[in-house]
């Protein structure tokens, strides 16, 4: 199985990837304009990922450059801190760090997509603090994409990695946890999880 060529997805040159995507169709088009909005701010509220998504283990926080919680919306040069499930980072206080590296919404990317915002981001080290080095189970080269989009008659959430690999410049407790981390993830566990997400965001299960 090979990676996913989409625009705006970095090119899988090593390592592990993933590509995981939740669909939900609607005839009524006024029905798909609403559901995206709907689609939108859940994407876009990341302190409540775990809410909508009940059970996909994780924990995500929003956070700005200095390394200060944020309840407003994510944007560029943010932060994100993940406690997952397990033994944590040792190092960094049990915590995994991404950078948002980039966002921006096309409108008619395509004849099949009408609209979608695009979320890149890669590990990262912990905000405001100066030369740390990668706080994450990947290294640097890694990356996460979050896109939703919408369709004529669907809305789509999907996030696909590429060029996972194990950070090994770390301390020797946090390499071997790293290293069984990325395991999991290139069997399949990580994409697991992620799936839970991608169908929480569409189905509105709190509805």
């Amino acid at each position: 199985m090979k990676p996913q060529l989409i625009t705006g997805i970095p090119l899988q040159e090593k390592g592990s990837f993933h590509d995981t995507e939740s669909i939900r169709l609607a005839k009524d088009f006024e029905d798909i304009v609403d559901l995206y909005k709907t689609l939108k701010d859940r994407l876009l509220s990341v302190n409540y990922w775990n809410y909508y998504a009940s059970g996909v283990g994780a924990d995500f926080k929003l956070h700005d450059k200095n390394g200060n919680l944020k309840k407003r919306l994510p944007e560029k040069g943010d932060f994100i801190r993940i406690d997952i499930p397990g033994p944590g980072n040792f190092e960094v206080r049990g915590f995994d760090w991404v950078e948002i590296t980039d966002m921006y919404e096309n409108l008619s990317a395509n004849n099949e997509i009408l609209e979608q915002l695009i979320i890149e981001c890669k590990p990262s080290g912990i905000p405001g603090k100066i030369n740390m080095h990668t706080a994450h189970f990947y290294t640097g080269d890694a990356s996460s994409t979050f896109i939703i989009a919408r369709g004529k008659d669907f809305i789509k959430a999907g996030i696909y990695g590429r060029n996972e690999t194990p950070n090994m410049d770390a301390q020797i407790a946090d390499k071997a946890r790293n290293l069984a981390i990325a395991l999991g993830g290139m069997v399949g566990i990580s994409k697991i999880q992620w799936k839970i997400l991608t169908d929480g965001l569409v189905e509105f299960r709190s509805w």
